[in-house]
This record gives C-alpha cells, sequence and structure tokens, in this order.
C-alpha cells in the first residue's frame, strides 16, 4: 500500500513542488519550445513523471506503472470513446454529401468568415460540448472552418479559444455534478456560482475569435453581433443554471447565442473590406510558408493540410477511404491531397440548390444527438442507464494506493459505465443517422475503422497524458503543488483559478481537474476563512481557460486540420489568450470574495 508523502523532497514542500512540476514544465516545453509532436512530447513527459514518482516520492515501480495504465485506460474510455464516435458521426455525413449541404446552411446565414467563426466556433461548438465534450467540439468545428475557407492553423487556433465559456456545463454538466461530489458542496448551488462566472466570460469570447481573424478592426466592424452573442449566451447560461436546469445551461445558451445573431442579421450586415483584407493576408501567408518551406522541410499549410482538409468536407461522395473519415494515423494527409481546392468548392457552391429535406437530413444527425441525450436525462430512464448492474465498477487490479492522510485512495476505481456513457449515446446515435442520411451500412462500417485511422496520433496523445496525470495523482505530485498553493492564504482567491486551470491544462478534463482539486479548493477556502463553494465553482470556471492549452485538445484540433506534428505552433498562438483570459477570471473571482462583488456568491 502506498501512501505519498507531500513534502518528499527534503522535507521542504517548496522544493518538492518544484520537483513535482518537472513532468509538466517538459510537457509545455516540448510542445511550445521544442515543436516536438504531442504524441512525443506526452509519451516522454510520461517518462519523466514516472521517474519523479520512484525516484523523488519513493514510489514502487510496479505501483507507478500501474497508475499509468489505469490512466491510459481512462483516456480512452470514456474521453476518446465519446470524441472517436460523435467524430465518426461527423464523417459519414462528409460520405454521404450532408456535411456539404450542413456548410452552405451555416454559409448563407452570413457570407462573412468572422461572422461564421462567432456562429458555428461559439454557438454550434457550445452546442457540442453541452452534449459531448471532451474534444468533440474542436475536432467538429475547426473542420467546419477549414471547408468556408478558414486557413487550417487559424481554424484550430479559433476552435480552441471558442472551447472555454461552455466546458464547465459540458457533457450535460459532469463537471459540475463531479465537482458536488467531491468537495461535498450542493450541485444547484455550484452550478448557480459557476453560472455567475463563466457567463462573464462568454461575453468576450465572440470577440476574440474575431480578433483572431481580422484584429481590432475586425473587432469594431462587427461588434454588434460579437456583443448581441456575447451578452445573449451570457444571460441564457446565467438564466438556465441558476433557475431552469444545470444539465441544459449550454443547450439553451448556445441555441439563445445563435438565434440571436441570426435574427440580428435580418436588420444588420457587418461593413464589406473584409474579403479584400484576408485575400491580401492569405497571399502573404502562402508567400511566408513558401519560404520556409525551402528552408526546412515542412510543406507550406495552405497546400499540406488545407486542401486536404477542405476537400474532406468539401467531397465526401467517393467513400470513406478519399473523404473526412480517411487518411493514415492522424497524418498531414487525411483525405488526399489536392482532392478539391477552394476555388472549386465555392463554384460548385454557387450552382447548389439545396431543398428542404436536403437541409434537414443535414441537421438530422444533430438533431438526433440533441433528442437522444435529452431523452436519456429523464426521470426513470436515467436511473435504469445508471444502473450499477450494467455498469460495473473495479479496483484497478495490483494497485494500491492511500491518500496523503492515510485513507483509502478511490483512484484505483475504475468505473465502467459503457450503457449511460455518452460515448455508447453517440453511438446509438450513429447507428440512427445511418438510415436517416441514406449511407450504406458498408459504407458507414468502413467510416468507423477509418476514423481510428484519422485519429491515431491524437488517441495515443491522450491516452499519454490522462496516464501522466494518473501517474502524478497516484504519487502525490499533483496534491504537492495543490497544497502549496492553498498555503498563499487570503491571496489563494486569486490563486484558486490557476489551480483548476493545471488540472485541465494537464488532463485536458474539467472533470478530471475538479475531481483532483475540487475538495483541496474546500479545504484551503476553509484554512483561510473564504467561501468553500466559491473556490469550488472557481477550480471549475479557471479549469475552463486551460482547455485549450492541454496536449489532448491540442492534438485533436491539429488532426483534425490535417497538421499532426504541429502541435506546438498551435499551442504558442493559444497560450497568450489562455493566460490573459485566466487572468481576468482570477480578478473576477477575487472580487467575489470581496465586498465589491461577494453579493454574486449564494
Amino acid at each position: 500500500m502506498y501512501r505519498p508523502v507531500l513534502n518528499a523532497v527534503g522535507g521542504s514542500l517548496f522544493l518538492t513542488a518544484l520537483v513535482a512540476l518537472i513532468p509538466l514544465v517538459a510537457l509545455f516545453v516540448m510542445l511550445g519550445v521544442l515543436r516536438i509532436s504531442a504524441w512525443k512530447a506526452a509519451l516522454a513527459s510520461l517518462v519523466v513523471s514516472v521517474l519523479v514518482a520512484v525516484v523523488a516520492y519513493s514510489m514502487p515501480v510496479g505501483q507507478a506503472l500501474l497508475a499509468g495504465t489505469e490512466g491510459a485506460a481512462f483516456g480512452f474510455f470514456p474521453i476518446l470513446w465519446i470524441v472517436i464516435n460523435a467524430i465518426w458521426v461527423y464523417n459519414m455525413t462528409v460520405v454521404t454529401g450532408h456535411f456539404d449541404v450542413l456548410r452552405r446552411s451555416f454559409a448563407r446565414v452570413s457570407d462573412d468568415q468572422r461572422i461564421q467563426a462567432v456562429i458555428i466556433a461559439f454557438c454550434f461548438g457550445a452546442l457540442l460540448e453541452a452534449l459531448a465534450g471532451f474534444g468533440t467540439p474542436v475536432a467538429i468545428t475547426s473542420v467546419m472552418l477549414i471547408a468556408l475557407g478558414f486557413r487550417p492553423i487559424k481554424a484550430a487556433v479559433v476552435a480552441l479559444v471558442a472551447n472555454t465559456a461552455p466546458v464547465a456545463f459540458g457533457a450535460l454538466a459532469v463537471p459540475i455534478t463531479t465537482l458536488a461530489t467531491v468537495s461535498q458542496q450542493s450541485e444547484h448551488a455550484l452550478a448557480q456560482m459557476v453560472g455567475r462566472q463563466t457567463p462573464l466570460l462568454g461575453v468576450f469570447v465572440p470577440m476574440a475569435l474575431v480578433f483572431i481573424i481580422d484584429k481590432g478592426k475586425g473587432v469594431r466592424e462587427t461588434l454588434p453581433a460579437t456583443l448581441t452573442c456575447g451578452f445573449a449566451f451570457g444571460i441564457a447560461q446565467y438564466l438556465t443554471s441558476n433557475f431552469i436546469s444545470t444539465q441544459l445551461t449550454d443547450i439553451v445558451a448556445s441555441l439563445v447565442g445563435a438565434l440571436s445573431v441570426v435574427l440580428l442579421l435580418r436588420v444588420w450586415q457587418p461593413p464589406k473590406g473584409y474579403a479584400a483584407r484576408a485575400a491580401k493576408a492569405d497571399r502573404n501567408a502562402d508567400r511566408a510558408e513558401r519560404a520556409a518551406s525551402r528552408a526546412g522541410d515542412r510543406a507550406p499549410l495552405r497546400e499540406k493540410a488545407g486542401r486536404t482538409a477542405t476537400g474532406r468536407a468539401a467531397t465526401g461522395r467517393t467513400g470513406a477511404g478519399r473523404t473526412g473519415a480517411g487518411g493514415a494515423g492522424g497524418g498531414d494527409h487525411p483525405v488526399g491531397a489536392g482532392v478539391e481546392t477552394l476555388e472549386d468548392m465555392r463554384k460548385r457552391d454557387s450552382r447548389a440548390a439545396d431543398t428542404r429535406a436536403d437541409v434537414l437530413r443535414a441537421y438530422a444527425p444533430y438533431l438526433i444527438i440533441v433528442a437522444l441525450f435529452v431523452v436519456t436525462q429523464l426521470p426513470g430512464l436515467k436511473d435504469l442507464l445508471a444502473a450499477k448492474a450494467v455498469n460495473p465498477s473495479f479496483s484497478w487490479p495490483g494497485l494500491h494506493l492511500q491518500s496523503a492522510s492515510g485513507k483509502a485512495s478511490t483512484l484505483p476505481l475504475f468505473k465502467l459505465g459503457w450503457l449511460s456513457a455518452a460515448g455508447t449515446l453517440m453511438v446509438i446515435a450513429g447507428l440512427i443517422t445511418i438510415p436517416v442520411i441514406g449511407i450504406h451500412p458498408r459504407q458507414a462500417l468502413r467510416a468507423y475503422g477509418a476514423t481510428y485511422r484519422q485519429l491515431a496520433a491524437a488517441i495515443v496523445t491522450v491516452m499519454a497524458v490522462l496516464g501522466l496525470a494518473y501517474v502524478m495523482n497516484a504519487s502525490g505530485q499533483t496534491a504537492t503543488l495543490g497544497t502549496w498553493l492553498a498555503a498563499s492564504g487570503a491571496a489563494f482567491a486569486l490563486i484558486s483559478p490557476i489551480l483548476g486551470w493545471l488540472g485541465v491544462a494537464v488532463t485536458g478534463s474539467d472533470t478530471s481537474s475538479n475531481s483532483l482539486f475540487g475538495a483541496l479548493q474546500v479545504q484551503a477556502a476553509n484554512q483561510t476563512g473564504l467561501s468553500p463553494l466559491l473556490m469550488a465553482a472557481a477550480n471549475s470556471s479557471g479549469g475552463v481557460l486551460g482547455k485549450m492549452v492541454s496536449p489532448q485538445n491540442l492534438a485533436i484540433a491539429a488532426a483534425a486540420v490535417g497538421l499532426s506534428g504541429r502541435e506546438g505552433d498551435i499551442f504558442r498562438k493559444v497560450l497568450g489568450w489562455s493566460l490573459l483570459f485566466l487572468a481576468l477570471m482570477c480578478v473576477i473571482v477575487f472580487l467575489q470574495s470581496t465586498a465589491v462583488l461577494s453579493w454574486m456568491v449564494p
């Protein structure tokens, strides 16, 4: 039975915390500085975490390795189980051409890429986050943006930054229910508190997306749309989480946000100068990339990934082997180079005449997903699906752990909730989708197998990162960092969101971060005289901002747009936004802990 000692290095909590940081520093340096592929960086960092556990914390080698294998298994189920099946549903729409129709439907709302990014990456992404979470919105919306003419790396960055404000209530509010369990706080009270933090963030995210696309001038030109969307989303998220339903929060907020923009566009349109600026910027970027490719071994992004990913989203009628479902192991050619250029796609779109039936079938997979997830939350059916008889739990073989306090650790308990898992519901939704969109079962099966090949690098990354997280948790590295930060006294209100950010940056999941640090936040609050409810909620609200820099999300985004191996480039572009929004959340939480905004705490 292994029991971690939190000040294992020289009896000093500070020195031990510095050592515990080594695996995380190694991971981010390899990604952001050395530009090593995410799957390689994740595997190397996993090895480093095991070495720290064995050498610094005196953890038996066998226990450290077993903790890593349990983390890898958790990375596949339930996390990758959701992402893989959600992208399979998407890939089937590509095979049949229904994704074309969906893309044209979004494009007809507005031909301005800045508005399209707000509707697709933020609003539609929030809906996907509400239903599935765990990287699904990043994977699907980034490819949709490419199909509308975005450069691959910009599509990935926009999708990652958009996947922030909705995360705390993602996957039908699983992060909140998990936080309530570990922190012993009321689920409804936590939903209320988080619903008074993340909506403030949601107001600014649409503007950030436009800034990424078109800098300050674009923000000024689209201010009516971004403010309308941000305020509509934020108000809906606040009202739903506080007065209606925790589980439906993001579903309602995403639909209200999208509807507000659609209604606004009936009476207002942004200035038309963006298209010319975008074309000029693309030409300059292409020249820079060609120069870079001549200096090194990297092909230009537009040629290497943009056209292939655009072809993936735009053709889709030649079978899974040549469309979005195809492609080797998350490599650079998801569909085969030069299938269809953006100009070819636009010419074909101008000749397309989609009927109402076509549009309905294009939306059908997502309507099916929404309906299925809502129905399975009904009283009685929810309990039946979650019954222990069909969702067994077991202790991970050979893994025997205690917490630092000497209590039996819950970490070795592996919950195989296959029937109630969101990924299983995605499989059911996919099976229902097959006859609705008219894809042959053989094509659907090929698309399913090809989806695994498409995400191979991302699968390795996610499993390695979760293995690292479990080793850090089991050995005491994570608890050491949390305890060290919690010793900051009254200033902990300013630091509390950072703890949540750190947890999500490592695990890629707000749910996992809440399970790691939720109880610690409450303990620190009690020690410093702060509100336990506020600190627990701050963990979740701060955690959403670590999502965009998480290696598992970076890997999913890179694989989706055909840039596997370029996760470091994406990381550098999103890191600043992650830290900026984190600073904003720290200020919000700190003010809520003082007389200035204490009236916001339930």
